[in-house]
């Protein structure tokens, strides 16, 4: 296929084969985060075929989610080296291979180890590249670029739920991972429409030399945003030099340690790593819990569906409302409020007796998952940043895979105890409403402190010289991503170019 024009200062699309892009991603981002979703609903057979206890089998959806999320920084470093095609076809590859290969398990810890990490690592490999190529297609539409991807997620978890259902009726479930391994390999498919798109080397190293002559203080900025934002185009022409530069700077590229003094950053770090201890149990547990207290099959599968459908409505719903003009300034309440939110349900689940209360229930749980998910990476980037996103998006994901690995054993051990669900969704519903509550206290914290540090970067900004240097690149591009978007007009025509990289994270 020809190239889409690569010179200089090529501009993202916006349009086009970018759609082909967004069904791509759509697809493999859809697969990624509902799968491990999905393959709740197989738990109380392999339990019952196997013999063991809820927390055993909970690890299953346990280390998939877990690697998926762990194995994120990994992805970033093939995309950077080979692009987002060959990385999300060989996603696929192993997420098929992962499926296939677990149909023949025979205990419990092949399950792990073809669902848990091969399958795990084959969606960690479809999730990041698919983030990463909408930035590079979409620069104004990149909002509803995003939204129509991520919306693949509740998607495919309300389509994979009752397809689970009557795969396992008619072939059992070491036929129905055959299936699912087979379903899976169309994330080659979506892989295979990732065109690659992005400026070519050799103008890139003319362009770097004739600016580094014209100058040279801008370039030190550029040069310092591209090593922290991977997904900048012209990384890879960096590749030859790192390697002299040594090791230390090599993952300083990619994963900027700086981060931990950061404020926002370790507020929003904490919250999360405490929230994630109760995300995403209850979703593993609610298919289980109903068929536990006798409702059907399907019914039970129909839960996550009814879950699905609010989230795919709460997600874009919840963007509109947190980007008007009374929120986006307070963004990091509004995210407190959801987790908060969605812990009081969990709270409130086990006075659900019976089919209604678990259906309204769910519909509760979809609008506080989603406004929660809809909300994850824009309070990150609102706390760090544009330049740094990238890093931190990298280190928030290795830091919140331990607690994500073991929410749902956890939520286990307790059904296995006390032989009832009640205190799994108690221990989810307080931690959440403990981790909303600091970062709720947390950010009116920061939010003066940050208040009190305006007025010394005020003085500073009224003078665009001293703005663009590098020791003051960071702390404006905290001010400056608050504000994301039209504001960043005082920027120079010539950089114009960079502005859409350093957004395009």
């Amino acid at each position: 296929p020809a190239m889409p024009p690569a010179g200089p200062g090529a501009s993202p699309p916006d349009g086009a084969w970018g759609w082909v892009v967004v069904f791509g991603a759509f697809v493999s981002i859809g697969f990624a985060y509902a799968f491990p979703k999905g393959i709740a609903i197989f738990f109380k057979e392999i339990q019952d075929f196997f013999g063991t206890s809820y927390s055993e089998i909970a690890w299953v959806s346990s280390i998939t989610l877990a690697t998926t999320y762990g194995a994120g920084p990994i992805s970033s470093i093939l995309v950077n080296r080979y692009g987002s095609r060959p990385v999300v076809m060989l996603g696929g590859l192993l997420c098929g291979i992962g499926m296939v290969s677990a149909a023949f398990c025979t205990s419990i810890l092949q399950l792990y180890i073809c669902v848990g990490f091969i399958t795990g690592f084959g969606l960690a490999l479809n999730l990041q590249p698919s983030v990463i190529i909408i930035g590079k297609y979409f620069l104004k539409r990149r909002p509803i670029a995003n939204g129509l991807a991520m919306a693949g997620s509740p998607v495919m978890l309300c389509t994979l739920a009752p397809l689970n259902q009557f795969l396992f009726d008619n072939f059992g479930w070491r036929g129905s991972f055959l299936i699912l391994g087979a379903v899976l390999l169309n994330c080659c498919v979506a892989g295979a429409l990732f065109r690659p798109i992005g400026v070519a080397k050799e103008s890139v190293k003319k362009q770097m030399i004739e600016e580094e002559k014209e100058a040279p203080k801008e370039e030190v900025t550029k040069v310092s945003i591209e090593m922290s934002n991977p997904a900048y185009p012209s990384a890879e022409t960096k590749e030859e030099e790192e390697e002299e530069k040594g090791c230390c700077k090599k993952i300083n590229r990619y994963l900027d340690f700086s981060l931990f003094k950061h404020r926002g950053f370790l507020i929003y770090l904490i919250g999360n790593v405490l929230m994630f201890l109760g995300f995403f149990a209850p979703i593993v547990f609610l298919a289980p819990y109903a068929k536990h207290i006798g409702i059907d099959e399907y019914s039970a599968a129909f839960l996550l569906s009814i879950l699905a459908i609010v989230d795919m409505i709460a997600r874009p719903a919840t963007g509109i409302i947190a980007n008007s003009k009374w929120v986006r300034p307070r963004i990091q309440y509004f995210f407190s409020f959801a987790i908060a939110f969605n812990g009081a349900c969990h709270l409130l689940c086990p006075l659900a007796s019976g089919y209604t209360g678990l259906v309204i229930y769910s519909i509760f749980f979809g609008l506080a998952f989603g406004m929660v998910c809809a909300m994850l990476f824009e309070t990150l980037m609102d706390l760090v940043g544009a330049a740094q996103f990238t890093s931190a998006v990298g280190l928030v994901t290795i830091v919140e895979c331990c607690t994500i690995l073991l929410g749902p054993p956890i939520g286990g051990t307790l059904i296995d105890t006390f032989g009832d669900y009640k205190y799994m969704f108690i221990k989810c519903g307080a931690v959440m409403v403990l981790a909303g509550t600091f970062l709720f206290i947390m950010n009116y914290y920061n939010y003066h402190m940050l208040a009190k540090e305006e007025k010394e970067r005020k003085a500073k900004e009224e003078d665009p010289k001293i703005v663009r240097t590098e020791n003051e690149g960071r702390s404006n591009w905290n001010k400056e991503t608050q504000q994301d978007g039209p504001e960043l007009e005082p920027l120079k025509d010539e950089r114009e170019g960079l502005k859409t990289e350093v957004n395009g994270t």
